[in-house]
C-alpha cells in the first residue's frame, strides 16, 4: 500500500501495517498497536483502513450494551445495510466482524480497545475464541488491529498468561519522533531553536498541528515571544495539556499524588530517596506511584552507569517537566490573559537550570547511542546510560552525563567514552582535566582505560585551548549542537 502523501516520517511503522494488512492466507490474524498519547496511532490506522477499503471503530468510554450499539450501527454502515446490527453480546459482534472479509485480506481496526475491554472484560477473551483453530473455518481473513494508548492494558494484553499471548501477528508500538525527525516535523532548520522547543513539546506529533494550528518558532528571535504566545498562552491547547495527560490515565487514581511525585523529580530529584525527601514521606511509600507513573510511561527508571544498585527517574514527556518546572508554581498569574510574556522573563532561569539542562543531556544520551558514528566512540555501542564516580581520595563523587559502553572488537562490553554536558558553558581546559581525572579513577578500578574516549557535549562551543588539545588528541572528541542535529 502506499503511505499517503500528508504522512510525516513513519516509513517503518506504515511497512508493518501494510505487510499486515496484505497477508496472505484465509485465516483472521490479530496485531496489536500501542505507544503513548498523542503519537499518530489513529491517523495511522484511519490511513491504514481508508487505503486498504478496511473498517476503523472507535471505541468511547461507556457501558457494554451502549458499545455493542455503536459497534453494531458502525459494521452495517461499513457493510452498506440500512439497519443496525443488533447485538446481544460481544460473542455475536466478534462473530459478525470475522466475517467481513468476503473478497480477501481486509483490515478491521477497533481504536481504543481498553474503553471496550473496560466495560467487558471478557472482549480478550472472545476474540481468542474466535482465533482458535477450531473456530477459524468460520472466519474469513479478517486482519483484526487492537489499538490503545493505555501502555499498561495494552502490553497486558499479550504478555504472561493473557488470553491472547501467542494470537498476535504484529505488536507495533508507535514511538514518539526523536529530535531529529521533530526538527523536522516543526521545520525549524537553526538546531539551537530545535532544541529549545523540543525541550518543551518534545517528538509529539499533535502538539504540532492539532494543539498549535503550525505556529512554530521562526528562529532564536522568536522563540520567547512562541513560547509565550502558544504554551502560556490560556487560551491555547498546549496550556492545559500536561494536567489532562494525567488526568486521562485510568491507572492514576490519586492525581494529586502523582503530581507531587512529578514536581519532585522536575525539580532534579532522580533518587526515590530524593523524591520522598522532596515530598515529606519515607521512600518505602512511593514504590507504587513510582511504579504506576512507570507503567504508563509517564516517567522512565534508568540504572546508573557504573553502579548496578543506583538508579535514576526521569519524566518522559518534556511538556510534563516543562509544566512541573516553569508552570505549575505561577499557574495562578498564567491563568490571567496577558500576563505570559513577563512570567516567562521571570521564570528563564528556572527553564535554563530544571528544563533545557537536563534536556540537553539527554539529547546528548540519545546522540550517542542511536547517531554517533562507531568511531566517534571507539566502537559499536551497546548502552548509553549517567552516573556517578565515587572519588574517596577526594571524598566527593562525580556526575559522568554521558556514558558510553559497548564493543571495541575484544567481544566483551567495555567502557568507550564517557562525557560532560553543559547547555549554557563554553567548554574549556578545565572541563577536559575534570574528564581526564575521571577516567583515571575508572582505570585505576579497571572500568576504562587510557582508550577511553573523552566527549566534550555544549551548547555555547568551546575555548580555543580545548579546540587545539582536541586536534592533537584523537581521544578528546568535541560535539556542538549542530553536530548533534547533522554530524556522527
Amino acid at each position: 500500500m502506499d503511505k499517503p502523501a500528508e504522512m510525516f516520517d513513519r516509513d517503518f511503522e506504515w511497512a508493518e501495517l501494510s505487510r499486515f494488512a496484505t497477508l496472505p492466507g484465509p485465516q483472521a490474524t490479530l496485531g496489536v498497536v500501542s505507544g503513548r498519547r498523542r503519537q499518530g496511532k489513529t491517523f495511522l490506522l484511519d490511513a491504514v483502513t481508508r487505503t486498504s477499503g478496511g473498517f476503523l471503530f472507535t471505541a468511547t468510554e461507556t457501558t457494554e450494551a451502549d458499545a455493542l450499539r455503536q459497534f453494531g450501527e458502525a459494521l452495517a454502515r461499513y457493510r452498506g445495510q440500512p439497519t443496525p446490527f443488533r447485538f446481544a453480546h460481544w460473542d455475536e459482534a466478534v462473530a459478525e466482524l470475522m466475517r467481513i472479509a468476503v473478497d480477501g485480506p481486509t483490515v478491521a481496526v477497533i481504536d481504543e480497545f481498553p474503553f471496550l475491554a473496560k466495560s467487558s472484560p471478557a472482549l480478550p477473551s472472545i476474540i481468542q475464541r474466535a482465533l482458535d483453530p477450531t473456530t477459524q473455518r468460520t472466519n474469513t481473513p479478517v486482519r483484526l488491529l487492537l489499538c490503545g494508548s493505555v501502555l499498561s492494558f495494552m502490553g497486558s494484553l499479550l504478555a504472561g498468561n493473557a488470553p491472547l499471548r501467542g494470537r498476535a501477528g504484529l505488536e507495533l508500538v508507535v514511538p514518539t519522533l526523536d529530535f531529529r525527525l521533530a526538527a523536522d516535523f516543526w521545520e525549524i532548520s537553526d538546531p539551537r531553536t530545535a532544541l529549545l522547543t523540543n525541550a518543551i513539546v518534545g517528538g509529539t506529533p499533535a502538539y504540532r498541528r492539532e494543539f498549535t494550528q503550525g505556529d512554530a518558532p521562526q528562529g532564536p528571535d522568536d522563540f520567547d515571544d512562541w513560547v509565550a504566545r502558544a504554551v502560556l498562552n490560556p487560551a491555547r491547547p498546549l496550556f492545559r495539556e500536561a494536567r489532562y495527560l494525567l488526568a486521562e490515565e485510568p491507572e492514576l487514581h490519586d492525581v494529586a499524588l502523582y503530581h507531587s511525585v512529578l514536581a519532585a523529580i522536575a525539580s532534579g530529584n532522580a533518587s526515590r530517596g530524593g523524591i520522598a525527601d522532596y515530598l515529606g514521606r519515607k521512600s518505602t511509600d512511593l514504590a507504587h506511584p513510582l511504579s504506576v507513573l512507570q507503567d504508563v510511561g509517564m516517567i522512565t527508571h534508568e540504572a546508573d552507569a557504573f553502579r548496578r544498585n543506583r538508579s535514576a527517574y526521569r519524566i518522559a514527556e518534556p511538556l510534563v517537566t516543562f509544566y512541573h518546572a516553569v508552570m505549575r508554581p505561577v499557574w495562578g498569574d498564567l491563568e490571567r490573559p496577558g500576563r505570559a510574556p513577563a512570567v516567562w522573563r521571570r521564570a528563564h532561569s528556572t527553564f535554563c537550570s530544571k528544563v533545557i539542562g537536563p534536556h540537553f543531556e539527554q539529547i546528548c544520551r540519545e546522540w550517542a547511542r542511536w547517531h554517533a558514528a562507531p568511531e566517534t566512540h571507539g566502537g559499536q555501542t551497546s548502552r548509553v546510560a549517567s552516573g556517578t564516580v565515587n572519588d574517596p581520595a577526594g571524598r566527593t563523587s562525580h556526575e559522568v552525563d554521558v556514558a558510553v559502553y559497548g564493543d571495541a572488537g575484544t567481544g566483551r562490553e567495555t567502557l568507550l567514552a564517557i562525557g560532560e554536558a553543559k547547555w549554557n558553558d563554553v567548554m574549556g581546559l578545565g572541563h577536559l582535566n575534570r574528564l581526564q581525572h575521571i577516567r583515571t579513577l575508572l582505570t585505576t578500578r579497571g572500568t576504562a582505560t587510557q582508550n577511553t574516549r573523552l566527549q566534550c557535549f555544549s551548547g555555547a562551543g568551546f575555548t580555543d585551548e580545548l579546540r587545539r588539545r582536541a586536534e592533537i588528541d584523537p581521544t578528546i572528541q568535541l560535539i556542538d549542537i549542530d553536530r548533534l542535529y547533522h554530524g556522527a
